[in-house]
Order: structure tokens, then C-alpha cells, then sequence
């Protein structure tokens, strides 16, 4: 082990925003060296000391006023305290309401008592419910190829969250505001599978690799497995982890061997050798047949992004063959013939809209009806650009927001 596992960029000032989520996490460290040399390796430590460069992705404001509205339920927050377990229900309360009472809703004074008396807040699942963090973890999802998610950890001062542990995910660490002291430690079970969490019996951790400060705008990567444990200062802190659910090669068996499941062979009592049930399972281990099932699985359980969409349907009845159209930029998908594969959604379309279709699949520019390629007439056209914005692969530019937190660049 090297003295530092740690690469410390120089410190500058505030860089210009790029659209790529790997990017505007890592930079100046480019995605090249990061993907060949830390990528499930080793962590990487990006200093920047930049206040305000994740603001727009989750701020101190935005959480207090989530908090203090009233309106967070569990499993949405929870409160985490190193070395004590909070019951769940010492924090929240059920709001009366017919028929059905709203259960785990946040009891304010009461989190914010915890708060004051060393207590995390940890808003959980922010992928599904807060716009910019989602449109983020969809960016990195297109680039890394596997799920992302995300977690805000909001630590009052000289108070630590959670004991020394490891993630089974690998996590990008963004700090938002104040500063968090990290130790990190050698992992005891090297890139460890969902199922396997740390404890004592793996291990007692070792002598921290690294004694780092994170402040306002730095990124820290761990590959899952790193042990680690994190305290504030004399500021509180608030930090985003963005974790990112790899596709493993065990993955890759069991869907293989489950493809396998219409092979009588594989249905039999074991007898005998298992040569060609072995080859049979080979050949679905082949790299494009892995490739097209981790695809097949991205891209079928992203959950739509569908910011501004009602405004959208309301703006097709003033539809026109010139109206400006772009695909949406969080869509995920797959476009298998006249077939286009995204969300859950498998949308089939007439063997005569192909061409068209193969237009937006590669359109990076703003586009019309009028520009599309093939020989549909122009009722048909608008037909089918109509289809796409209601399924939300599509928006109109003039409605799309534009500004203010949570727009789609």
C-alpha cells in the first residue's frame, strides 16, 4: 500500500458546468485515468474547497425547508447516531386522515431535538423523488452503464452518523456545505456483493490509509468495500453519496443460467456429467449475450423523469408540423427495429416508421416533424411525434423548463 491511495488535484476556482455527471463529479481528473486506475480499485480524493458547486443539486436551504414542511415520511429520512439505534418511531408520528392515516410522517420538533443532540438526518432514495438529483444519477447511468442512487447525509457539528463501515455499492461522495473528516481503512472483504455488510467478525479495521477533511465542492470515491467512518467539525455538514449498483459477473452467470431455464437438460435430476449443460451455459456467457442482458436490465427498470410533463400534453393541442421537439435527455433506451425499448416500456410501432424512428434515436439537435426522413404522410408524422412526447420519450422545447432548480439541461 502506498503512503496516500489518493490523488490531490490542485485547488481552483469555479469551473464551468458540464452535462456529464462523471465529469462534474471527477474534474480536473478526467473519466479515462478514473475508469483505468480507481475504478473498483482504489478510492480517489478530488480537492476543490469550491463553496456552492453542488448547491444546485441538493443545498442546506432545500433541506431545511423539506424538513420543516412537515411532509417527509420514513422511509424517505431517517435519523442515524453513531453508537446508539433511534427507534423509528420516536421521530415520527401517523397524521389522522380518512380512510387511510398518513403513517411515518415526520414529527419536526422532535427530529430537530435529535438533530440539536448529535443525530444524522439522512434523506434516503433522492433518485426517485428530488428532480436534480435523479436527472444527475440518469447522466451517470448513461455514462457507467449501471444503476445509480442517491442518499443526502445533513450531520450537525462534532457528531458522527454511523460507525466504521463499508458500502456494498460504489459511492461518490459530493460535499455540499461545512466539512467532514474522513478515515478510511482497507476493506476486509474485497468489492463485497449486496448481501455482504461489514461486521466484527470480518475483521476489527486496521490503521486508517488515509485522514482526509472534505470541504465544500470536493468529491471523494469509494470502490464498495472500503471501510470507513465520517465526523464533522465545528460546522455542520451535508454531503450527498451518490451510489452506484455494478453489474457483477455473478450477474452476468445467473441471468445466463436463467436463460438456460427452457433447456430440458437443465430441468433434469443431476446424473452423470454436466459437460454439455456446462457448454449449453458457455455459450450464453459469450460477451455480446452478457452485454445485451445488462443492457436489457438498465434500461427496463429506469424510473421516467418526467419534469414538466403535464405542461407538455397541454401544449400538443397547439402542435404543428414546425413545432420544435427533442428527445428527452433522461430517457434510457433501446431502439430494436421499429420498436423503442425505455422505462418498462416496450412501444411498437408500423415496420413504416423505422427510418423516423431511427432519426430520433440519434437526433442531437432540436428537431420538427417536418424533419423527419421517412415517407409518412403529415397527419402521420405528427401522429406518431404526438405518441412520443405523451410516453415522455419526446418534449417540446417552448414548453420545457428552462431555469431554477431541477431544469433539464
Amino acid at each position: 500500500m502506498p503512503d496516500s491511495v489518493f490523488t490531490h488535484p490542485k485547488r481552483g476556482g469555479v469551473t464551468g458546468r458540464t452535462t456529464s455527471s462523471l465529469e462534474r463529479a471527477l474534474e480536473p481528473v478526467s473519466a479515462e485515468q478514473f475508469l483505468a486506475e480507481y475504478w473498483e480499485r482504489k478510492p480517489l480524493l478530488v480537492a476543490r474547497d469550491e463553496e456552492g458547486r453542488f448547491d444546485d443539486l441538493l443545498s442546506t436551504a432545500d433541506v431545511e425547508r423539506l424538513l420543516c414542511s412537515g411532509g417527509l415520511r420514513y422511509p424517505s429520512f431517517r435519523l442515524v447516531k453513531a453508537g446508539e439505534k433511534l427507534d423509528v418511531g420516536s421521530y415520527t408520528k401517523s397524521l389522522p386522515w380518512r380512510p387511510t392515516p398518513f403513517s411515518g410522517t415526520a414529527e419536526v420538533g422532535r427530529v430537530l431535538s435529535e438533530f440539536e443532540a448529535g443525530a444524522t438526518l439522512v434523506l434516503q432514495g433522492l433518485h426517485l423523488t428530488w428532480r436534480p438529483l435523479a436527472e444527475f444519477c440518469r447522466a451517470l447511468e448513461r455514462e457507467l452503464e449501471h444503476p445509480a442512487q442517491a442518499n443526502a447525509y445533513f450531520t450537525p457539528s462534532e457528531a458522527q452518523g454511523l460507525p466504521v463501515h463499508h458500502d456494498t455499492h460504489d459511492v461518490f461522495s459530493l460535499q455540499v456545505a461545512g466539512e467532514k473528516r474522513w478515515l478510511i481503512y482497507e476493506p476486509a472483504l474485497e468489492l463485497p456483493l449486496k448481501d455482504q455488510r461489514y461486521d466484527s467478525e470480518r475483521g476489527a479495521p486496521g490503521k486508517p490509509v488515509e485522514d482526509v477533511t472534505l470541504r465544500p465542492g470536493d468529491t471523494l470515491y469509494l470502490p464498495r468495500g472500503w471501510l470507513h467512518k465520517a465526523m464533522t467539525s465545528s460546522r455542520d455538514s451535508l454531503h450527498i453519496t451518490v451510489g452506484v449498483n455494478v453489474y457483477t459477473w455473478l450477474d452476468a452467470f445467473k441471468a445466463a443460467l436463467e436463460d438456460c431455464s427452457d433447456e430440458v437438460g437443465f430441468r433434469r435430476s443431476p446424473a452423470g456429467d454436466a459437460d454439455d449443460l456446462v457448454e449449453q451455459l458457455r455459450s450464453r456467457l459469450e460477451p455480446e449475450e452478457v452485454e445485451r442482458r445488462r443492457r436489457d436490465r438498465l434500461v427496463s427498470t429506469r424510473r421516467p423523469i418526467l419534469g414538466g410533463q403535464l405542461s407538455q400534453i397541454r401544449a400538443l393541442e397547439d402542435l404543428t408540423l414546425d413545432t420544435q421537439l427533442e428527445r428527452r435527455p433522461t430517457v434510457l433506451f433501446d431502439l430494436e427495429g421499429a420498436t423503442i425499448v425505455f422505462e418498462g416500456k416496450r412501444i411498437a410501432f408500423p415496420q413504416d416508421a423505422r427510418e423516423d424512428l431511427e432519426f430520433l434515436a440519434v437526433a442531437d439537435e432540436p428537431f420538427s416533424a417536418a424533419d423527419l426522413p421517412g415517407d409518412l404522410d403529415d397527419k402521420t408524422r405528427l401522429v406518431l411525434v404526438r405518441r412520443l412526447v405523451r410516453e415522455g420519450f419526446l418534449r417540446l422545447r417552448e414548453a420545457a423548463p428552462r431555469s431554477g432548480a431541477g431544469a433539464e439541461e
